[in-house]
């Protein structure tokens, strides 16, 4: 609210003086003076023009790097959920694998077990199975 100092010369009621930007001042403050005057105004209204202008187009950059930051940060954020599903994939890759090959050990393990109590111990296959489920 600098510019309600700046242009305390235009009468103006106080509440008006807050609704009021510092457009609307560079405005009445051009409009009201006098012909004398009319180069100063027409200074002012074209720094002011000026400033403006700055202010758009800062802001425009700021936009424009607040969206290049925001994509990035999403491709970011994509590359990373693809990374954890390769890892996660890779995971229960291995888990699948060490489970077949634990399932083969303990099959193959199951069959010795049966050749030997019907080798060894003369047993007949349906006592086998009954022995090996309690094991």
């Amino acid at each position: 609210m600098t510019h309600v100092k700046r242009f305390q010369s235009i009468p103006m009621s106080k509440s008006m003086r807050c609704l009021c930007k510092e457009e609307d001042y560079v405005f009445l403050g051009t409009s009201e003076r006098t012909p004398g005057h009319s180069a100063e105004g027409a200074v002012a209204l074209d720094d002011w023009r000026h400033q403006k202008e700055e202010r758009v187009r800062h802001r425009l950059e700021w936009e424009k790097r607040e969206e290049e930051r925001l994509t990035a940060l999403e491709e970011s954020k994509k590359e990373k959920e693809q990374r954890w599903r390769i890892h996660v994939a890779e995971l229960t890759s291995k888990q699948e694998r060490a489970l077949q090959d634990k399932l083969m050990r303990l099959q193959k393990f199951r069959e010795f077990q049966r050749n030997f109590l019907r080798e060894e111990e003369g047993m007949e296959d349906g006592i086998i199975g009954q022995i090996l489920m309690r094991m």
